[in-house]
């Protein structure tokens, strides 16, 4: 139990508790394949490339009286491109928001000084219940000193945990369970997400375009679910894929389209895994010049909007 509540006395029922718990870390620290282990549902994009959660996603696990609701966040980031601005207020707001903060901690491999100084900020001035996740430990150079030591810096408790395998989730759990407030629970208890599912749709088509292109294409594909007709058998989604540039609308469909066909082939599979039921998926590749620079861009895609955007 957290050391500011009282524990129930024999024969009382505990009081429920419920709130948002932020995850926040560096890029490729694990957060998303966390969330999914904790969820325990395919919600967040994890792949092998660095920063691809680009806004908050919030995945609900409730169990007995304890209702968490994770929220996945952009990994810390410094820079002055309008699309760095905006994950970071995406990351800064979700930190806001948190009754508990865990801060992933990527224990193999060094933490930059720059964004690692940034997360250490985000902890030094949290005012809710807060701790460490050094993640990665099921790899042969898992080191967790230096995630120790910024851990007792802050005076902070780290838990050793791999979201791979799902090794030490379980006392980082019943440590997020104790320190979150009493309270009723925020969303029914069947509900593992907090989005409907079209964005979700979205978020596994964006995973596959992660896995299946190289260099920057990936990281200037925003996709839009247009249609989305559950009443249909099979469930008929059609979605577009908006690139920055006309060149890298030919690299996106392939030759002949053998690319487009098979990203529709994969993407199709998960999300016919994540509804339960059979989809036909019609996908279509657009080009919406420097989308990422843009303000209208940002707000297209539903990404947040810096104010000072242009």
């Amino acid at each position: 139990m957290h050391p500011d509540r009282p524990e129930p006395k024999p024969g009382e029922i505990p009081a429920a508790r419920a709130g948002f718990v932020a995850l926040l870390g560096l890029p490729n620290a694990g957060k998303s394949t966390l969330l999914n282990a904790l969820v325990g549902e395919h919600l967040s994009i994890a792949t092998s490339k660095a920063q691809t959660t680009w806004q908050r996603v919030a995945g609900i696990r409730t169990e007995d009286a304890c209702q968490m609701v994770f929220l996945d966040t952009p990994g810390i980031v410094t820079g002055p491109g309008l699309f760095h601005r905006s994950m970071a207020l995406e990351t800064g707001r979700a930190a806001d928001d948190g009754d508990v903060l865990v801060a992933v901690v990527d224990g193999a491999a060094p933490m930059p000084r720059n964004p690692a100084g940034l997360l250490r900020d985000y902890l030094a001035a949290a005012s809710v219940p807060a701790a460490l996740a050094v993640n990665k430990a099921d790899l042969g150079r898992f080191n967790p000193e230096p995630a120790n030591s910024l851990a007792e810096g802050l005076q902070l408790p780290a838990f050793i945990v791999s979201a791979r395998t799902g090794a030490g989730l379980e006392p980082l759990l019943a440590f997020i369970g104790s320190s979150l407030p009493e309270g009723p629970f925020l969303y029914p208890e069947d509900d593992i997400a907090a989005a409907p599912a079209r964005f979700f749709v979205q978020e596994l088509i964006r995973e596959t375009v992660f896995e299946q292109y190289r260099q920057e294409v990936p990281y200037s594909v925003a996709v839009q679910v247009e249609e989305f007709r559950e009443g249909e058998d099979p469930v008929y989604i059609a979605a577009s894929l908006h690139v920055e540039r006309r060149s890298q609308k030919g690299l996106v469909i392939g030759r002949r389209g053998a690319g487009i066909r098979k990203l529709g082939s994969a993407a199709r599979e998960k999300i016919e895994h994540f509804l339960g039921r059979p989809v036909y998926l019609d996908l279509w590749v657009k080009v919406s010049d420097g989308w990422r620079r843009r303000r209208k861009g940002l707000a297209m895609f539903g990404y947040t909007v810096p104010d000072d955007a242009p």
